[in-house]
């Protein structure tokens, strides 16, 4: 087990990881066999969906220009589209939405507060590492739904969202604020955990003996995913 500290608080410990695999060893887990059924995987997605929506009107609210309110109001919207594409997909199936959304509640609230706990600079790059681990994974975890809906979700956790502006914003920033770079390398690895954590709880039988084993793929590849996104900022991950 690998525990991501968090300079605020502790941390629970997350999955440990092996050196990063490349992308095609992930057609050897059978998504079939570890995600949930359809309405909890679509509950929880939806959630985490409006979650990211609040962090970025947050960080609309406390932008410092007018540039960025712009950039991240469009965001915002792409994360609220999302929501609400993925709760009609749930009452296609015939079930309240806000019903099956509670029980990821309190977990993801969890993990919404320590990305709202730094500053705006903080903030960006947290909604920018969560979100783009998360999307992505919900994303290939869709594979395991039957055809029809796993298309459908696929196209709404691919549309792209808050990643250009996010990158923008953080690089104008990092590029005139001496030290800031370094503090938000520190910022990136501290939310890795809280997020691995959260992707785990996705599968289904997310406490039996072995998960670890079977999934590692994936998340090596998430954190593949999250160097690959911090490198192009010039942070360290």
């Amino acid at each position: 087990m690998v525990s991501w500290i968090n300079r605020r608080v502790a941390r629970p410990e997350a999955p440990r990881l092996r050196p990063r695999v490349a992308p095609t060893e992930l057609t050897k887990v059978d998504f079939t066999e570890l995600v949930p059924e359809a309405v909890p995987f679509l509950g929880q997605a939806a959630y985490i969906q409006l979650v990211f929506f609040e962090a970025l009107s947050t960080a609309v609210q406390t932008a410092p220009t007018l540039r960025a309110k712009e950039g991240l109001s469009a965001a915002a919207g792409v994360a609220l589209r999302k929501h609400h594409s993925l709760i009609a997909e749930l009452r296609l199936l015939g079930v309240e939405p806000v019903d099956v959304m509670t029980p990821f509640a309190p977990a993801t609230d969890r993990l919404e507060a320590s990305m709202r706990s730094g500053d705006w600079h903080e903030l960006l790059l947290a909604i920018h590492v969560v979100s783009g681990m998360l999307d992505g994974y919900f994303s290939r975890l869709a594979n395991g739904l039957h055809a029809d809906l796993s298309r459908r979700v696929r196209a709404i956790l691919d549309e792209a969202g808050s990643a250009t502006v996010l990158e923008h914003e953080l690089g104008l920033a990092i590029a005139e604020l001496p030290g800031l770079a370094d503090r938000l390398a520190l910022w990136g690895r501290s939310l890795v955990g809280d997020t691995l954590l959260i992707a785990r709880s996705a599968l289904r039988a997310s406490d039996a003996r072995g998960l670890d084993e079977r999934v590692e793929p994936i998340f090596t590849e998430l954190i593949a995913d999250h160097t690959r996104r911090m490198d192009a900022l010039g942070l360290t991950a």
